[in-house]
Order: C-alpha cells, then structure tokens, then sequence
C-alpha cells in the first residue's frame, strides 16, 4: 500500500521559513513525477509544486514561485518543500501525492494520506 506522510510543519511569524518533507513508500518512488499540495480552511486543494521524476523539471503555482523550492532524494524516497518568506495566505494543510500528466495538468494518483499543518501567524 502506498504511504505518503508530511511533517515539518508548525506556526511561523510572516517573513518566516520552514522545511517540510514527505516519506514515501510503496510505490517505485523514482520513476515518477511528485508533487506537493494545500488545501486551506474553505477552500479547495491547490496544487503548489511539481517536480519531474529524475527532478531536472520543477514547476510552480504562481502564489509560490520565487519563494518555495521543491526538491527530492531519490535514494531516500523523500519529498522536500522549501518554503520562505511565508505569510498568511500561505495557511493550509500541506500535503504530497505522485502525479500523472493528463490534458495538459499534473493530477494526483493517490489517495491523500497524511498532511503537516503550516500556520503563518504574528
């Protein structure tokens, strides 16, 4: 069965930083593109980050981008999310998934399993 657990989350002040990661596991980890998603209170999930399988290829939601950075350790089947410069709009659960290409977009493969919270507040 496929396990896809987030942490590092936790309360940050605006302006501040934070590392999330993702522990995978049932699933050939490398061969895929992964990505990292958030859903805040009364919204829908968004997609944040994709980054492709051997991660030369690293995308970003318009929100983010310049701020965040994706990475991953494909000997450690690991997911990471840089995140910086954080603010209130940045409040969700946090969560990753692998991604398959269809119509032109990255959409999620699995059931979503266990998110880390990120609140940013002063």
């Amino acid at each position: 069965q496929e396990r896809l657990v987030a942490s590092g989350g936790g309360l940050v002040q605006p302006g501040g930083s934070l590392r999330l990661s993702c522990s995978t596991s049932g699933f050939s980890f490398s061969l895929y593109p992964m990505s990292w998603y958030r859903q805040a209170p009364r919204k829908g999930r968004e997609l944040v980050a994709t980054i492709t399988a051997g991660g030369g290829g690293r995308y970003y939601a318009d929100a983010v981008k310049g701020r965040f950075a994706i990475s991953r350790d494909n000997t450690k089947n690991t997911l990471d999310l840089e995140m910086n410069d954080l603010n209130p709009d940045d409040t969700a659960m946090y969560y990753c998934n692998r991604v398959v290409e269809a119509d032109g977009r990255y959409v999620a493969v699995y059931s979503w399993d266990q998110g880390t919270q990120v609140t940013v507040s002063s």
